[in-house]
């Protein structure tokens, strides 16, 4: 099986928040159907110097326990008690750093994705809902299933159930680069460029 290895998230994480585009997210359900996504867009947050980091100035709570734990692991909080967010850990074990998943395409049993999202087959999604699949965070670990039972799983394994195969990562010249969305609060975070996007 072609799974990502820890090295691929034990680096810096600008550069694996980029490389993570194109690459194939498999989630498996309890039934064994993968459910299979390509990523198309991601922001990476990196707690030593971002204000928007849950674990700034490397601040450890309950919640942001996981964002300290190996490379390779998924980190998946709550927002506004009601949507999840999957992120994964980079850079070293201790050094608070994770790549926030904002987007994906489906590639593999997009029925199931699209009955999780909205109770339909994707040929019976509305133009809507077929534009407000899974461009966002919450519909993306909605489609996936995923909440915070999956937190701190083990990317590099498959028996977790949560994985990335290699995919197709894009040309560079396919790939954009910008602010990262909905963090108002963070002062000159704000406008720090880490968002990456096809």
């Amino acid at each position: 099986m072609d799974i990502l290895t820890r090295d691929f998230y034990a680096r810096g994480t600008l550069a694996a928040a980029r490389d993570l585009l194109g690459r194939e997210l498999v989630r498996v359900q309890a039934d064994g159907a993968e459910l299979v996504c390509r990523i198309t867009e991601t922001e990476a947050y990196i707690g030593r110097t971002d204000k928007a980091c849950h674990a700034y100035g490397g601040r450890r709570t309950a919640r942001t326990e996981t964002l300290f734990a190996p490379p390779g692991t998924a980190y998946i909080y709550l927002i506004y008690g009601m949507y999840h967010c999957l992120n994964f850990v980079t850079e070293a074990e201790g050094e608070p750093a994770a790549v926030l998943i904002r987007g994906a395409v489906p590639v593999k049993n997009g029925d199931i994705i699209a009955k999780n999202r909205f109770g339909c087959k994707m040929e019976d999604m509305t133009a809507y809902q077929r534009k407000n699949f899974l461009n966002g965070p919450g519909k993306l670990c909605r489609g996936l299933d995923l909440t915070r039972a999956q937190n701190g799983l083990d990317l590099t394994q498959p028996g977790g159930g949560l994985y990335l195969r290699p995919g197709s990562p894009p040309d560079p010249s396919q790939v954009q680069v910008g602010e990262r969305i909905g963090i108002d609060y963070a002062e000159e975070a704000v406008h720090f460029p880490w968002r990456f996007y096809l």
